[in-house]
């Protein structure tokens, strides 16, 4: 086996645990928080993250970028550009550092003065400090983007995935710790500090070893990289701007124009019907370090395999999963819901196509990170989710639910049909290559597993 297939097969087995042990993150603490704190503590507890949760996303574009520009360089040969790329990144990512902190301090300054944290269960202090230390542990995290390319950069990208993972184990077990001694908020988000500070050390030296570029180059700040990370970060910077319209702005529109009992129904299956697209992220994130690699060494058909192959498995678990859901996804979301709702056929099997529609475009969407240009995927998400939320509440009001699934079901749509021809043409081939040849890859890849299996 190629050490492109094994590394793409270790970061496979490194996403699944990854997104399962985030799964655990996300649900396992639930019972314990509202036994250690009660419903409407916590409540009000999940109320202070967003907070930190906000600045969190201010450094998503430049970290991004900056990464993205590194592997690139170093896979190309280019490792003095490539430790140029990672100096003034990490100049550029202290100084958004600081802006964050700034803008953290205003934020709770005219939050306390509009006497917002008086009006929670929350005791005013504790509920400051608190915050205080979740924006400062969100902070430290800026610079993992950069840190994670390192690992990239060495083909070590499944060493990386197991880090976080491990990262996200303490997190949890650590918190678990703090809820079961009966401590409060000011100590939880102190655990949450902990583990960031001594892990993100780690992380970054480990990094650093493991790729050694170091050791020969010195990097310096360069005025052109500036330029370059600043326009590239504002790019990666409108992914949230577009996710938000679509997903928070279909919520709104089914809300003033259905009510409140249709905008449950409206997220829990679209919830639901999402679930399969965490399938197509675990396929991303294990074939994307390679991908880019293979693209910054100039192995332009070694690439273009990687990427027909990941289309064609995504669109298989797609299918897979439609017909699953087809068949057994109403009786699970009865299951699910306790019979409180009634779902229209025509929705739920507007949302199901939509699963068809998005295994295309969100694996080809790793095309434009992976060569560095977000700007032409990131205006077409966003012209595509404006789309999508006047359609939804256009037809809602003609067709009801039915008509606000259908008009949700024009972004995947549109980005399928926009995205996917972008990305091929940008690995310089067409969509019918994918078909064309990527039936022929996993035929190959069929026939050698035959051939060892008869060996063995």
């Amino acid at each position: 086996m190629s050490n492109l297939k094994k590394n793409i097969l270790k970061n496979g087995i490194a996403s699944m645990i990854q997104k399962g042990i985030r799964v655990l993150e996300q649900l396992f603490l639930v019972p314990f928080f509202i036994t250690a704190w009660g419903a409407a503590y916590y409540g009000e507890w999940l109320t202070l993250t967003i907070i930190p949760s906000v600045i969190a996303f201010s450094d998503l574009g430049f970290g991004t970028a900056a990464a993205n520009g590194f592997v690139l360089s170093y896979a190309s040969g280019e490792k003095q550009n490539a430790a140029n790329i990672n100096k003034t990144g990490f100049r550029i990512i202290t100084v958004m550092i600081i802006i964050a902190v700034i803008i953290s301090l205003l934020t709770i300054a005219v939050l306390n003065y509009f006497q917002v944290f008086d009006k929670a269960l929350i005791d005013k202090h504790e509920a400051i400090v608190a915050v205080s230390i979740l924006i400062i542990s969100a902070l430290i995290c800026f610079y993992n983007q950069l840190v994670e390319s390192y690992y990239r950069a060495a083909q070590k990208a499944a060493l990386s995935i197991n880090l976080l993972t491990i990262k996200a184990a303490m997190n949890l077990g650590l918190g678990l710790i703090v809820l079961l001694m009966g401590y409060g908020i000011i100590q939880f988000a102190l655990s949450q500090l902990i583990v960031n500070i001594f892990f993100n050390s780690f992380y970054w030296f480990k990094g650093r070893q493991t790729l050694g570029l170091h050791k020969n180059f010195k990097g310096q700040i360069d005025k052109k990289i500036v330029k370059e990370i600043t326009s590239k970060g504002l790019g990666y910077l409108m992914s949230p701007l577009w996710q938000a319209i679509y997903f928070q702005g279909t919520t709104f529109v089914v809300r003033i124009v259905l009510g409140p009992s249709a905008v449950a129904v409206f997220n829990t299956v679209r919830t639901l019907s999402r679930s399969i697209n965490q399938l197509f992220s675990m396929v991303n994130s294990s074939v994307f370090p390679e991908l880019q690699y293979e693209l910054g060494a100039g192995r332009l058909e070694s690439a273009k395999k990687v990427f027909r192959f990941s289309i064609i498995t995504v669109f298989f678990i797609a299918v897979i999963g439609s017909i699953f859901l087809a068949t057994f996804g109403l009786k699970f979301y009865s299951f699910w819901t306790q019979n409180e709702f009634i779902v229209p056929h025509l929705m739920w099997y507007s949302f199901i196509l939509g699963i068809l529609f998005n295994a295309l475009w969100w694996t080809a969407a790793m095309i434009f990170r992976a060569v560095n240009k977000p700007y032409k995927f990131a205006f077409i998400a966003l012209a595509s989710s404006i789309l999508s939320v006047l359609s939804s509440y256009g037809l809602s009001q003609i067709w009801g639910l039915n008509g606000a699934a259908i008009g949700s079901l024009v972004l995947d749509v549109l980005m399928a049909f926009l995205i996917l021809p972008y990305a091929c043409r940008l690995l310089e081939m067409n969509v019918l290559d994918i078909f064309r040849y990527g039936i022929h890859d996993l035929k190959d890849v069929y026939v050698k597993i035959k051939s060892k299996l008869k060996i063995s």
